[in-house]
């Protein structure tokens, strides 16, 4: 019987936790600001029991102009370490071919996404 009255403390707790719709953009706002890409946000969001399906709005429609899709932020950051490598070591062929593969994917990625390509 204790356990049944710890689970019925334990959920009146979360529904007491609720937060308002500005307050949660807040928050939002401020995890964005620690570096967090939307994923990432939104898994410290459900860890510390606030669930972002209760609440209007995704995640990156409230980041606005300032969310950056993760997959082209994860090439981006790929195709620039390659690069260095690639200035480094001049003799790598292998780097070269991966360098180039990979700017192949993030041109392809750009243009899905209806940004324009440099």
């Amino acid at each position: 019987m204790a356990k049944k009255e710890n689970v019925k403390k334990v959920k009146e707790e979360k529904d007491s936790k609720k937060l308002t719709q500005e307050e949660y953009e807040k928050k939002v706002r401020g995890l964005e600001k620690e570096g967090l890409t939307s994923e990432k946000i939104g898994q410290k969001l459900r860890d510390t029991g606030i669930h972002p399906k209760e609440y209007s709005g995704k995640i990156s429609s409230i980041l606005g102009n300032s969310y950056i899709n993760p997959d082209l932020k994860n090439v981006e950051a790929k195709l620039e370490r390659i690069g260095n490598h690639n200035k480094k070591n001049k003799q790598d062929k292998r780097a070269e071919r991966e360098k180039n593969r990979v700017f192949a994917q993030l041109r392809k990625l750009k243009k899905y996404l209806g940004i324009e390509v440099r």
